[in-house]
């Protein structure tokens, strides 16, 4: 492997339900990018979206992160409802792939896959639980890819759960600009704080799930 190469999968949900935060998310985004541009060490990054009209349009395949466009309002336009294990299974299959393709000494060191959704699986037609289930297990144990997901639906989290997803890895994030805003800053310290060894997996604080909840108390709304 290629020690301080990072690489970065992220499935976006571009659903309909997502439109009231279409601009914190993009905003979300683009913060999450700036932050991991800034952080030392080689990475590239493949960005996803994903709605029952395409499942899986790929933004950005195994890009280096420095060369990584921001997200617009053109680029990312919420629709349809939510093919989750369909965008899951296609992502695993294609990252695995592409990890397969590259010689070893220039395999990623760190193989992290990021899952952002505010709501659960409802259109999916490729996939099945039982086998997204199987393919998260092998790709956590056997080739040591670290999964985190990011949900502002509860029942979403729990769903995550049982595909295989640790409980550390995962945030419920209030439904709202601010509550996505602090989602996508926690998932970055996550990610830099992975890359630079600083931590040995992606897990999130008592300080971030507790500012989500005074977030969801508030309506999303802050002071």
């Amino acid at each position: 492997m290629k020690t301080g190469y990072t690489h970065i999968t992220i499935i976006l949900d571009r659903t309909g339900s997502m439109s009231p935060i279409r601009d914190d998310t993009i905003g979300g985004f683009n913060t999450f990018l700036r932050e991991q541009k800034a952080q030392a060490g080689e990475a590239t990054l493949t960005l996803v979206q994903f709605d029952s009209q395409d499942p899986y349009e790929v933004l950005q395949d195994f890009r280096p992160i420095a060369d990584v466009p921001e997200l617009t309002a053109a680029t990312y336009q919420p629709r349809a409802s939510t093919p989750l294990l369909d965008a899951l299974g296609r992502g695993i299959n294609d990252l695995a792939a592409k990890i397969a393709n590259l010689a070893e000494p220039e395999r990623p060191e760190h193989i992290i896959y990021v899952i952002l959704t505010d709501g659960r699986e409802n259109a999916s037609r490729e996939f099945k639980k039982a086998q997204i289930v199987q393919m998260i297990h092998e790709a956590q144990e056997k080739n040591g890819w670290h999964f985190t997901f990011l949900s502002a639906d509860l029942d979403a989290i729990k769903d995550a759960a049982a595909y295989g997803i640790d409980r550390a890895s995962m945030l419920h994030f209030a439904k709202s600009g601010l509550g996505i805003g602090s989602a996508y800053r926690s998932a970055s310290r996550g990610v830099s704080d992975l890359r630079s060894g600083k931590a040995k997996d992606l897990s999130y604080t008592d300080e971030d799930r507790q500012a989500q909840e005074e977030l969801r108390k508030k309506g999303g709304k802050g002071e």
